[in-house]
């Protein structure tokens, strides 16, 4: 059985007095059934990590594919290490589009991470163009085929499906369209990784919050979620934790 994971991506979100929602997330739900992640800014990773004291997850947002060198502005898998971190964020639609990173980059990331010794949540989905066009499942194929490193297993990846259209718009796809996708990635990866795959978790991302979260963890192949907005606030996250300890 795969565990449940509600991984909470914070963004570009959250000083040192955000800490207080983590200590409150954590007093509400003690002992979840799931595994929780919570993501905030670089300049949070230690601070939450110490804060959290092992109770949820701390993961980044994004690292560089390099472990060191001239590389101003990035933090490479081994700093977010050192801080704390287990997990980090890569691909996620905003890299792809406001940094122009390719799967090729998220790739080599993904790599870095696992050297690190990082639980790599490699992000794929689509736009509305490609959505509207019939093109969903060909994009998602060639963005995991191109975005997930040799050797991927339960220890090391887990997949978040995010159609980029659903992001902040409040708009989410319909539950079967949510199950077409998660039905085929399930089925690309464990043609290419063999029962290795059966163990990723596959997670949902794209206005998750506390209204929807019950139908979308019944969905077929959803392990969890990928929620930006709606991890900010522990009320909220809890919420959705909640829903997916009773899926």
């Amino acid at each position: 059985m795969r565990k449940k994971l509600a991984a909470g991506n914070w963004k570009m979100n959250g000083t040192k007095a955000s800490l207080g929602e983590v200590t409150a997330l954590i007093a509400a739900h003690p002992d979840p059934k799931s595994e929780v992640l919570l993501c905030p800014p670089a300049t949070l990773v230690e601070a939450m990590a110490q804060t959290a004291g092992g109770k949820i997850a701390v993961g980044g947002q994004d690292c560089h594919m390099k472990q060191s060198g001239a590389h101003t502005g990035d933090v490479a898998a081994e700093m977010l290490k050192d801080c704390g971190a287990t997990y980090v964020i890569l691909g996620h639609s905003e890299r792809r589009a406001d940094h122009d990173e390719s799967s090729a980059m998220v790739c080599a990331k993904a790599e870095a991470a696992k050297a690190a010794g990082l639980v790599a949540v490699i992000c794929v989905g689509e736009t509305e163009a490609q959505r509207d066009a019939g093109d969903t499942l060909e994009v998602v194929g060639k963005q995991l085929h191109t975005s997930v490193p040799e050797g991927a297993n339960d220890e090391n990846t887990v997949i978040a499906y995010e159609p980029v259209w659903a992001i902040g718009t409040g708009r989410t796809p319909t539950l079967e369209q949510i199950a077409e996708v998660h039905d085929f990635m399930r089925a690309e990866l464990v043609a290419r990784f063999g029962e290795a795959a059966e163990g990723i978790r596959l997670l949902y991302g794209g206005s998750v919050k506390p209204s929807n979260a019950t139908e979308i963890f019944a969905t077929s192949n959803v392990d969890g979620a990928l929620v930006g907005g709606a991890s900010l606030k522990a009320a909220d996250f809890g919420a959705i934790i909640a829903a997916l300890d009773a899926a």
